[in-house]
């Protein structure tokens, strides 16, 4: 992996078979498919800064899941199963050969889900923390904290300039990178007819993503990926996604590596996108693999 490059993607649109319409970014680049599913309430641009170190490893295609960017909404609800149909669909439609993944947090669990249902797919992920529940599924839950939380999330700003301090004063994006912060506002904000700007991803459905959070079977399916997998998470993660959950995973998983970041918390591929890449890249320089 060489120095960062910039690339602008090519947009494409995939349509999965429950009818969603996904919005696709292909930044190009050489080596591997690569494509790189984003944490809840992002969109596949805040991907860009780690794609810049990556082009020069990879063919990097990005995506928004449903309900979040430039993608359609989900026609019956925000099931993570969804997610995982998402990532095949991006799969199939761009023709993506035995692709490496890189997800972050449900982007992570999406890809294991898609993994697990078709395993010869793909040649490896590189995951930080997905949002994998070790134990019983407690299923829906509307009360769910970020759910609460999401449902009370400010959706308007006069214009992008106010929505980028706003989001820069305050966790968990006052610790992400200058350029990652960027493209979340760039992309992440729609222009209303008087002027104003919206979150694409309305603040209900980020709160019914994570209502959903825990009913996904990922965990009892980990067995089933059976490709290489780096597990990957912050020393300084708050939350359920402790090292030892991730452990937990890893210990199910048939061929895993655990990967810590140092200093680094759940937002970390936005908070250091080198150092992300520098992880995502480890995937193509394993034994064996040319």
């Amino acid at each position: 992996m060489s120095g960062a490059s910039t690339s602008v993607p090519v947009r494409a649109t995939v349509r999965t078979p429950d009818g969603v319409e996904l919005a696709v970014f292909d930044f190009g680049g050489h080596g591997p498919d690569l494509i790189l599913a984003h944490a809840t309430g992002l969109h596949a641009m805040v991907w860009a800064p780690v794609v810049a170190h990556l082009t020069d490893s990879f063919r990097c295609v990005a995506f928004d899941e449903r309900g979040h960017g430039d993608s359609g909404p989900s026609p019956a609800g925000y099931a993570w199963s969804g997610f995982a149909v998402d990532v095949t669909s991006v799969v199939d439609g761009l023709g993506l050969e035995n692709p490496y993944g890189a997800g972050h947090s449900c982007g992570g669990a999406a890809l294991l889900l898609a993994a697990a249902d078709r395993p010869d797919r793909f040649a490896g992920l590189w995951c930080y923390e997905p949002v994998v529940r070790p134990g019983p599924r407690p299923g829906y839950e509307p009360g769910h904290p970020l759910a609460v939380g999401a449902r009370r999330r400010r959706a308007r700003f006069a214009d992008r300039a106010e929505a980028r301090r706003n989001y820069a004063a305050k966790p968990p994006f006052s610790r992400v990178a200058p350029a990652a912060l960027d493209a979340y506002v760039a992309h992440g904000l729609a222009d209303e007819p008087d002027g104003t700007v919206r979150l694409k991803c309305d603040p209900d459905t980020e709160a019914e993503v994570y209502a959903n959070s825990g009913g996904h079977d990922a965990y009892e399916r980990l067995p089933e990926v059976g490709i290489p997998v780096v597990l990957a998470h912050g020393t300084v993660s708050e939350g359920p996604l402790s090292p030892t959950v991730i452990s937990q995973l890893a210990g199910r998983l048939p061929d895993a590596r655990v990967e810590p970041a140092e200093g680094l918390g759940h937002f970390g591929p936005l908070e250091d996108p080198a150092a992300a890449a520098a992880g995502i890249a480890t995937l193509c320089r394993r034994p064996g693999v040319p």
